[in-house]
Parts: structure tokens; C-alpha cells; sequence
């Protein structure tokens, strides 16, 4: 990406790297978000166990997501993880560069349009955008709900209609995704129909609240509910009202019980 973020990270961050150089014991890497910052990853922080070979686990020029372990800022040195990082975090980073790569490019092309290159179009609007907002990413996750959101940073009228048209031309909103097992038993000789009758309450809930969920049968006693959102505030929300209104439509019919898988 063209554009870097100024400073250190802070500890415990995530971050993308590109490993730069591999010693016997450590390897080095750049920071790709941050402008000019080199760090270090010892070998006990490659991977869990005994390592035999690096390499058999690094490659140079290679792009990773590690953890900020520690930051001495006077000596300019930074530990990072590499085993640290779960699969979770990998995935979440990854996707969160990519769509900042993505950002960057909607950037370039309203600049081409008005004769402007990337780092003067960084100079006049995405370094507000970024103090403001985090992200180009996150500015224009707003911008596709609201176009009113710049008004406040200055920009010119042209070249703000352009970022909104292209934005909303290329940018999909961001959807979470929320899953529970609703797992229903009941023992009664019309077990089945109850079942089905309190899943047809969840799925009217869904229809006349506007929720976006979807109901599979994931073999007997289970039923996978999943709650599309566009934050996860929204998408907890959402599943906890499914949650209540089973546990009401069920109560005194069977054992109604909820899990994550």
C-alpha cells in the first residue's frame, strides 16, 4: 500500500509483514503498514515446538501476519510473534488489508479522473480520512450508508461526488455473520410439530423484523441458525431475539439448549 501509518504499533497488535531476511536463529521482516519500520522474530516465536530448519517455516519476501510482542521506541526494536497469531486473526487481518488495498485503489482511480496522482490525493483527503475515520475502509463502509459523512473534511466538491459514485459502485457493505445450534428435544407425542411450529415463530420474527437469518436442519435434535449484520452489535442483537422468542415458544413443550458448533 501506498499509504503508512506514522510511529510504532502498539504491543499486541496486528499486523502484515513481509520477511525481509532469515538468520539461523531469527528473522527479520517490514512492517507494510508502517513507514520504515524494520522487526525481529526470534526463532522460539515461529512456531510452537522444536524447530529443526527455519526455512522449513519462513520464506523471503513472503507476506505474514504477526503479533507486536514488544516495542523499544529509543532503540527503534520491535519483537514480534509469529505463533502468536491464531487462525482467526490471520483471516480477519488478511481480509482487513485487502480491502485496504482495495480502498486505496478506489483513491487512485477518483485522482486519474481529476488529474490528480495518489500521493497528492492522500495530501488533499486521505490522510483526513485516515485521522478520522481509521481507515479508508471503514470511511467508506459510512459513506455507502451516508453520504453526508465528509461534508466536515473539506473535500472538494468534485472530487467528492466522484469518491461517492465510485464507492458505492465498488464497495459492498460489510456483513457479520452470527451462528448458534438451537438444539430442541421434546418428548411429547406431537414433538415433531412443536419443533417446527417454534421455528416458523423464528423465522416470522426474522421476516417482520427485517432480520436476515437462515434456519438448517443440522441433524437431529440440531437446527444451525444463522444472522447476517452489518456490525456485530446488530448480528448479537438479532440472535439473543431469536434465543428469547424459542425459549418462550418452547417452554413447557421440551428442553430447548444453545451452543456456538
Amino acid at each position: 500500500m501506498f499509504y503508512k501509518k506514522h510511529g510504532f504499533p502498539e504491543e499486541n497488535e496486528i499486523v502484515v509483514c513481509t520477511i525481509k531476511k532469515i538468520l539461523p536463529n531469527s528473522v527479520f521482516v517490514d512492517l507494510d503498514e508502517y513507514g520504515n519500520k524494520e522487526g525481529l522474530i526470534h526463532i522460539s516465536e515461529i512456531s510452537p515446538g522444536r524447530i529443526r530448519n527455519i526455512r522449513d517455516f519462513v520464506k523471503e519476501g513472503k507476506k505474514i501476519v504477526c503479533k507486536i510482542l514488544s516495542v523499544n521506541k529509543e532503540k527503534n526494536h520491535i519483537d514480534l510473534s509469529l505463533r502468536r497469531v491464531n487462525q482467526a486473526q490471520r483471516i480477519n487481518k488478511n481480509n482487513e488489508y485487502k480491502q485496504e488495498q482495495k480502498s486505496e485503489k478506489i483513491l487512485e482511480v477518483v485522482g486519474k479522473q481529476n488529474n490528480i496522482d495518489i500521493s497528492e490525493m492522500y495530501e488533499k483527503i486521505g490522510n483526513k480520512i485516515v485521522k478520522e475515520f481509521g481507515s479508508l475502509n471503514e470511511c467508506f463502509q459510512e459513506l455507502i450508508k451516508d453520504d453526508s459523512i465528509l461534508k466536515p473534511l473539506g473535500i472538494e466538491s468534485k472530487i467528492e461526488s466522484s469518491l461517492i459514485k465510485i464507492v458505492k459502485d465498488k464497495i459492498k457493505p460489510k456483513e457479520i455473520k452470527i451462528s448458534r445450534i438451537f438444539k430442541l428435544k421434546s418428548s411429547l407425542p406431537n414433538g415433531i410439530e412443536l419443533i417446527k411450529e417454534t421455528l416458523k415463530k423464528i423465522n416470522s420474527l426474522s421476516k417482520k423484523e427485517n432480520i436476515d437469518c437462515k434456519i438448517l436442519y443440522a441433524g437431529a435434535p440440531n437446527y444451525r441458525v444463522t444472522l447476517i449484520a452489518q456490525n456485530y452489535k446488530d448480528a448479537e442483537r438479532g440472535i439473543d431475539r431469536m434465543i428469547e422468542v424459542a425459549e418462550k415458544e418452547f417452554k413447557g413443550k421440551g428442553t430447548f439448549e444453545i451452543s456456538k458448533k
